[in-house]
This record gives structure tokens, C-alpha cells and sequence, in this order.
């Protein structure tokens, strides 16, 4: 389906649609979700719809809040992703 990579790209394009005003920044896996990039819990919130969205699976929300860096979102989509 989605390599590793395709979906880092499309989380970070999607925390650049929701969030505008992080425009220009860098993101990488290592990336401290609240504090790195100065999301709030709404913020991150509708991040969390639109990426169910985007890839079409259901994070509990008790895991949404365990996740602490840009690559642990990923991890979380990667494991719930239909495999090939």
C-alpha cells in the first residue's frame, strides 16, 4: 500500500494543511509532535482526523496520546495499514 516514506511525506503534508502558519518548517521523523512544532491538542486533534482520513484506519485514542514524535504517528499508521 503505503511505503514508510509515502507516509511521512503525507503526514507532514497534512500537518502543512491544517496548520498553515508551520509553513517553511522542517519535520522529520525525530520531530517532537507538541513541543518541536508548538501544536496544541486542538491542533493535533484535527490532525489526527484528517490522517484517519487520509489513510483510512482508526488510531484508539488512548494511542493518540502516547504518540510523542512525527515518526511515532507514522509507526501507528503503518501498523494499522492493510499489508500487501
Amino acid at each position: 500500500m503505503y511505503s514508510r516514506a509515502e507516509i511521512l511525506n503525507k503526514t507532514k503534508q497534512i500537518i502543512a494543511e491544517a496548520l498553515p502558519e508551520l509553513e517553511g518548517k522542517e519535520f522529520d521523523e525525530s520531530t517532537v509532535i507538541n513541543t518541536d512544532t508548538g501544536i496544541d491538542s486542538m491542533g493535533f486533534t484535527l490532525i489526527i482526523c484528517r490522517l484517519e482520513a487520509a489513510f483510512d484506519v482508526q488510531i484508539p485514542n488512548r494511542q493518540w496520546q502516547k504518540l510523542q514524535t512525527i515518526g511515532d504517528v507514522v509507526d501507528a499508521i503503518e501498523k494499522r495499514l492493510p499489508k500487501a
